[in-house]
């Protein structure tokens, strides 16, 4: 068998197989895209960040739940005016939030300020600048312990 009987006989069979794989391809990376545009969104829709909804409408995200995405997300669209908007509804972020804390970041925060809080209560803490002066002195002497073992004795 010839090349030219072969592509005759199997040619159309070979294109539609790699104009499927094409498919499956394209289609696979346009999804993946899409997933990391939504989670880049979803990381960026904080309370402060400014919006776009899908009716063209700009405001400022009051409340939102990433977690439950039935739960209507409160957005002001202008001082004292607030509406309840569906969370989908929100078609891009404008300009992002810097530097807002999220809850969990605050709760850790707030637990290690607790634990702080029990360490000035219990008397193992005195104050802050007392902890900086304390590990000062710690380096300092593990420096001079190190300089000690380093140094021949004479």
């Amino acid at each position: 068998m010839d090349l030219g009987t072969f592509f005759q006989q199997y040619g159309l069979i070979i294109l539609l197989v790699l104009l499927l794989v094409f498919m499956f391809y394209s289609s696979r990376r346009r999804m993946q895209k899409q997933k990391a545009e939504q989670e880049s969104k979803a990381r960026q829709t904080v309370p402060g960040a400014e919006v776009l909804m899908q009716g063209g409408l700009y405001g400022t995200i009051v409340e939102f739940d990433p977690e439950n995405l039935d739960q209507p997300a409160i957005v002001s669209i202008a001082p004292g005016v607030e509406i309840k908007v569906h969370s989908q509804a929100i078609l891009r972020v404008v300009t992002p939030t810097e530097g807002v804390v999220t809850e969990d970041e605050y709760l850790t925060a707030e637990e290690s300020a607790a634990e702080y809080a029990a360490g000035v209560a219990s008397g193992e803490i005195s104050s802050i600048s007392d902890d900086r002066l304390r590990a000062e002195a710690e380096a300092e002497k593990a420096v001079d312990d190190a300089e000690k073992k380093n140094k021949p004795e004479a």
